[in-house]
């Protein structure tokens, strides 16, 4: 899977509804910290086909969006679940810390039922 463009028009149908986890990478191409983090997105976009969907915004051209999720500097990479906001990392971070945060939203410990064999 690689990472696909959205624009304002198929941002809730790819993001919003998507089934996956997703990144979102807010981006501008005069933006150079996003000409940087963009070889980092494409590799976690590899390494985590079928267990996360990843999605890139031009915010020039997609400023509905962009207001809407408060971008005030690029690049922002969001992480959405079931529709939903979960974390955001701002900035050309590497890609140990982009995986960090996708492994704590993936592997979330399940709420384990504690049963009592005692007698």
């Amino acid at each position: 899977m690689s990472v696909l463009e959205v624009n304002d028009s198929s941002f809730n149908q790819e993001v919003i509804n998507a089934k996956l986890l997703v990144l979102v990478d807010f981006w501008a191409p005069w933006c150079g910290p996003c000409r940087m983090v963009a070889p980092v997105v494409d590799i976690i976009a590899e390494e985590y086909k079928n267990k996360v969907k990843v999605v890139k915004i031009n915010t020039d051209q997609n400023p509905t969006t962009a207001t809407e999720y408060g971008i005030r500097s690029i690049p922002t990479l969001m992480i959405f679940m079931n529709g939903k906001k979960i974390d955001t990392v701002i900035g050309a971070v590497p890609k140990s810390t982009l995986s960090s945060t996708l492994q704590k939203h993936l592997y979330k410990p399940k709420n384990k039922k504690i049963i009592n064999h005692s007698r």
